[in-house]
């Protein structure tokens, strides 16, 4: 590894639970992490998301309309994340190498062998004058793989000083487990459901944008014959390697139909948990000592309470607790990729996306 090369680095991850874009600047040779710089999370502004729950779903080739209205929803999303760079190095003037652009999932099908991020990498690199790395899915996706998840090769270097084996449960739009045994093994896969179809409910039912807090779903009572019902659902009982995007689970969870809120929020809450615990019982090669959960769902008490209930052996921690910022690790992750993909470093592997062999991802934008 004498012959890599470290860079400062931002990342720019979407949340596809809506919750905002995150940034955060990292600097690393894409093994190990020399530093960690400021990071936060912006939400969007109203009218971007409405934009980004309209052509969530879309896909380009569904008529020559969708195709403008993903576009044009593309452009605004690309300029926003322009100025939020902007915005980032008027408080942060230190240089940065490379921009890792995660863009925006609306549409996650790797049974198709098709993926969508919107985001143009090309339109950063030149409105930030900085070299950007994006399109980090799609060359995963063409070579047989499942697009996803990225992250774990992140959590790896990130968790190096970690006792094994233990997890890291990313609790976005849906939920990543990555798993680290003693001798060096790693597995990864999306397990299922995560904060959408909580988001989605409490969005359609009480008009807000999240459960703030769990505070809802901590006042319900969970519905144990429709969680039962959901548990049932077929991608659950797939063996990994798999990933979904947070369309797939919207069908099923029209059952909470006809629930208060509070019912409603407390039973999705507790689907989001124990189909974690239910995976992670069912598809880990073994199970860990410890967890750490990140993403918007390591915010939410209330999950974090059902979580530790339905896995009561295993010590399960948020990142902020482990000392890591919450708000930073998936953006971080973006910025760990686009080194790896500078360093020519593969990104995904048989054991987290299963793809064949491991895969070079990321297009890269000069900032001309």
């Amino acid at each position: 590894m004498g012959n890599i090369k470290t860079y400062t680095a931002l990342g720019i991850m979407s949340s596809t639970s809506y919750e905002g874009v995150g940034l955060a600047k990292l600097s690393t040779d894409g093994v190990d992490i020399s530093d960690f710089g400021a990071a936060y999370i912006t939400p969007f502004e109203e009218k971007m998301l409405d934009d980004l729950r309209r052509i969530d779903g879309k896909r380009a080739t569904d008529s020559p309309d969708a195709a403008n209205q993903i576009r044009h929803v593309e452009i605004a999303f690309t300029k926003f994340c322009a100025e939020l760079v902007k915005n980032y190095l008027a408080d942060n003037p230190e240089p940065i190498d490379v921009i890792g652009f995660a863009g925006h999932t609306i549409c996650h099908k790797p049974s198709e062998h098709y993926t969508h991020q919107i985001g143009d990498g090309k339109m950063l690199a030149e409105l930030a004058g900085i070299k950007t790395v994006s399109g980090f899915r799609n060359a995963d996706i063409l070579n047989g793989g499942q697009g996803a998840p990225f992250s774990p090769i992140y959590y790896e270097s990130l968790t190096s000083k970690c006792p094994r084996p233990l997890a890291v449960i990313d609790i976005g739009g849906t939920t990543d487990i990555s798993w680290f045994g003693t001798s060096g093994e790693m597995t990864a896969f999306i397990s299922g459901p995560g904060n959408a179809v909580i988001n989605d409910w409490v969005m359609k039912h009480g008009g807000m944008h999240i459960d703030y807090n769990g505070r809802l779903a901590i006042l319900g009572k969970i519905n144990e014959q429709i969680l039962d019902s959901l548990m049932h659902h077929k991608y659950l009982a797939q063996t990994p390697p798999k990933a979904c995007d947070r369309a797939m689970f919207n069908e099923k969870m029209e059952h909470l139909e006809g629930l208060s809120l509070e019912d409603g929020a407390a039973t999705a809450t507790a689907f989001v948990a124990e189909a974690i615990a239910s995976s992670m019982s069912t598809f880990l090669p073994e199970m860990p000592h410890e967890a750490y959960v990140c993403g918007g769902g390591a915010k939410n008490p209330t999950l974090m309470r059902f979580l530790r209930q339905r896995m009561p052996n295993i010590t399960i921690k948020t990142t902020a607790e482990k000392g890591w910022n919450v708000d930073a690790i998936d953006a971080q992750a973006a910025a760990f990729w686009a080194v790896r993909r500078l360093n020519y470093l593969p990104l995904s592997f048989p054991f987290t996306t299963g793809v064949p062999v491991p895969c070079i991802c990321g297009e890269v934008f000069e900032n001309k």
